[in-house]
Formats: C-alpha cells, sequence, structure tokens
C-alpha cells in the first residue's frame, strides 16, 4: 500500500561534495529533506517508486527502469566519492507493467544506472534504508493529463500490495527566477513558482494538468510531468498537502512539499 508520497527536488547542489561553499544558501531546503527522511524512516518503507524527469525518455510512452539493481553516482557533477547502491523490486514492475499493458503506453529499460533525477533525493530520504528496493520510471512527452491517468493507473497496483510504498516526484520547479540561472531570466518564473505551489497546496489539480506547455517552457520547469504523476496517484485519496520549504537561490526553484495521506 501507498503510505508516503511527497515531491522533492533534485539539484546536485545539495549533495555537500556538490554543492560545496554554497551549501548553506540552500539551508532551508536541505532542513526540510532531513525532516521528510524522519517521516521515510518512520513509514517503513519497502519499495520507492521514483518519478524521473531526467531518464530515459520516450516521448510516446513511460519508461520503467527493470534492472534487478541500481549504482547511483554524481560524477558528471564533480562528485567521485558519492556511491549508492540499490535493489530494484522487479515483481512489482512486473506487475505494474502487466496491470498497464492494454491502457497506458509502457516500455521496459534495464540500466543499473540512475539519473541524479532520482540519485539525490535517494541520498536524503533513504539515508538510513540502505537496503530498500526501487523503482525508476521515466516521464514522457505526452500532456500532463496523460501523466495524471498514468499516476491514477498505477495506483490500483500499489495499494493492492503487502509491501508499504513510497511514491516521490522528482521535480524541481522554474530555472530562471534570477540572473544566476543556468537558462537564463524571465520575469515571470517568480509567480509560475508561486501559482504552483498555491494550486498543489489548495489542491486545484485541474489547474497544474491545464498548465500551457509553452508556458512551462517558458519558465523551464522541468518537474511538471512528475508532480502530474503523484498528484494522479494520490487523486483518490484523502491527502494533505505541507510545504516544507521552497527557495531558489541559484535561480531554479527548489520545492520540498510533503503529501500526508
Amino acid at each position: 500500500m501507498l503510505t508516503f508520497a511527497t515531491i522533492a527536488p533534485h539539484s546536485p547542489l545539495l549533495i555537500p561534495t556538490v554543492g560545496k561553499e554554497n551549501i548553506d544558501k540552500l539551508a532551508k531546503t536541505i532542513e526540510a529533506l532531513a525532516d521528510l527522511e524522519g517521516d521515510f524512516y518512520q513509514s517503513q518503507i519497502d519499495t520507492v517508486v521514483i518519478i524521473t524527469p531526467h531518464g530515459p525518455v520516450h516521448e510516446e510512452a513511460f519508461v520503467i527502469n527493470f534492472s534487478p539493481r541500481y549504482k547511483g553516482q554524481l560524477k558528471d557533477f564533480g562528485d567521485f566519492s558519492t556511491k549508492k547502491e540499490y535493489t530494484g523490486d522487479n515483481e512489482l514492475s512486473y506487475k505494474i507493467k502487466e496491470s498497464l499493458e492494454t491502457t497506458a503506453p509502457l516500455q521496459l529499460h534495464t540500466d543499473e544506472s540512475l539519473d541524479y533525477g532520482c540519485v539525490v533525493p535517494l541520498y536524503f530520504l533513504a539515508a538510513h534504508c540502505p537496503k530498500i528496493n526501487i523503482i525508476p520510471i521515466s516521464c514522457s512527452g505526452l500532456s500532463y493529463k496523460a501523466h495524471f491517468d498514468f499516476g491514477e493507473s498505477i495506483i490500483k497496483t500499489l495499494s493492492n500490495s503487502p509491501k508499504n510504498i513510497a511514491l516521490i516526484a522528482s521535480a524541481d520547479l522554474s530555472h530562471k527566477l534570477n540572473k544566476k540561472s543556468p537558462d537564463g531570466y524571465s520575469p515571470k518564473a517568480k509567480k509560475f513558482d508561486q501559482k504552483l505551489i498555491e494550486d498543489l497546496e489548495k489542491k486545484n489539480t485541474e489547474n497544474i494538468l491545464n498548465l500551457q506547455p509553452k508556458e512551462v517552457a517558458n519558465v523551464s520547469a522541468c518537474g511538471i510531468r512528475s508532480i502530474a504523476v503523484l498528484l494522479g496517484a494520490i487523486a483518490n485519496i484523502n491527502y494533505q498537502p505541507e510545504l516544507l520549504s521552497y527557495e531558489g537561490p541559484f535561480g531554479v526553484g527548489y520545492m520540498v512539499m510533503k503529501m500526508r495521506l
């Protein structure tokens, strides 16, 4: 059953060996993730389903990484010390695949290497749970509504499982908050993030699903599809959103939000 759900950022700068002297500027996010890790640990999670926008993307299908084991590292960001290993939950992955064969476009992919969209949230949330199983699922190029529907579809399988399951939407928000942003500056970015957070807190899911792709692209918000999957999965649960933190000192919006189930 689903016992834990959250939206978490995935910037490698949050990792001390990457962020280094900049880490103090991300104190609010790191503190929120530490608090969230305590809830994660108490939930006695068996398997994490993590939705990432940075895995192998197929424009017309969702992709489940079906590897029996995974290795996470951040060498591409100059960090040669962070090395994480996880086991795949192939049994549950197969059940998800089986349940969706006629209802959702889905592909299987086998790769031991985890993208940073998985590595960073797991680094924090699974800090004291090294033996958890994981199922990485990559977003597609399909609509936000298609991602919401995908979430609605997989929750049936997750709810029927005797395991304690966590669902993580790996998501950064706007990448154009200020002139420090790697993607340039947009005066619309801050308002976009504020409105998105407001809609999440008020459970105005329709507003999020009706976002225009061009509007999202203009502020480079990479996490909307991941968030849509999570919202679909918990749509029929009486959840309570809890914003733990939001900041963007380097021009990218980092939000930590727990969905109390």
